[in-house]
């Protein structure tokens, strides 16, 4: 199922709870770097990249808040896919397997 999203805005934030897969327990995210890359679906062309603005109690959590900023949803009326990335404090990067869809619309205004 894919997030919808407007051509154009600066508001949408994006929530991802990150779980262990083998325990189900949520990853602590605490001293990690997590950022989301964007690209339209079926490119290699990453458009840009988000970073977690979660506060600590929420990374304790395994809670990662993504934001758009000003001209990041200027792009055409597609499918586009994000892809989340944890490097922990030590060093060690892991890709996140399950890949986020988009749905971005034209603007009605």
């Amino acid at each position: 199922m894919a997030i919808n999203l407007v051509q154009g805005d600066t508001g949408p934030q994006i929530k991802v709870t990150l779980t262990r897969s083998d325990t189900g327990a949520v990853q602590d995210l605490t001293g990690a770097t997590v950022v989301m890359r964007f690209r339209k679906k079926r490119s290699t062309t990453v458009l840009f990249t988000l970073t977690n603005q979660s506060g600590d109690d929420d990374k304790t959590n395994g809670i990662a808040l993504f934001a758009f900023s000003a001209g990041q949803l200027d792009l055409d009326e597609g499918y586009y896919e994000g892809e989340v990335e944890v490097v922990a404090s030590s060093g060690t990067r892991e890709t996140v397997y399950e890949i986020v869809d988009f749905y971005l619309r034209e603007d009605f205004g």
